[in-house]
């Protein structure tokens, strides 16, 4: 009877990574094969790696009207927490309505003293 004698360990691990190595690459040039779960996540992202490090000249259009002072205010929204956040959101929305509403009430008062023309004449 012929026993076999197992292998150390290196060779076998060494046999079996290469019986499993492929050489054929797996990109996405044919959408049946591999379709795209978000389209456009692909080019993004080929085009994200292959950036190099943003220069300073290089700002995002966003960011390019914002001074000083804006770019702080964005940074203290950074900070705050979540439940900080939305409640200065909810503070921002009641401002709004107030301005609203206060808007309506100048605007009324201007066109009964006559000093806006009537919707008809706004043409």
């Amino acid at each position: 009877m012929h026993h076999l004698l197992p292998k150390s360990p290196s060779l076998v691990s060494d046999e079996s990574s290469m019986d499993l190595f492929s050489r054929e690459q797996l990109d996405r040039s044919s959408p049946e094969l591999w379709p795209e779960q978000i389209p456009g996540v692909s080019k993004f992202a080929s085009l994200a790696m292959t950036q190099e490090e943003p220069k300073p000249s290089q700002q995002p259009e966003w960011l390019k009207d914002l001074d000083h002072e804006d770019i702080s205010v964005l940074q203290g929204f950074g900070s705050l927490t979540a439940a900080a956040l939305l409640e200065k959101v909810r503070d921002l929305q009641n401002l709004a309505y107030q301005l609203g509403l206060e808007e309506a009430k100048e605007m009324t008062r201007g066109r009964f003293l006559g000093i806006l023309p009537k919707r008809k004449d706004i043409r």
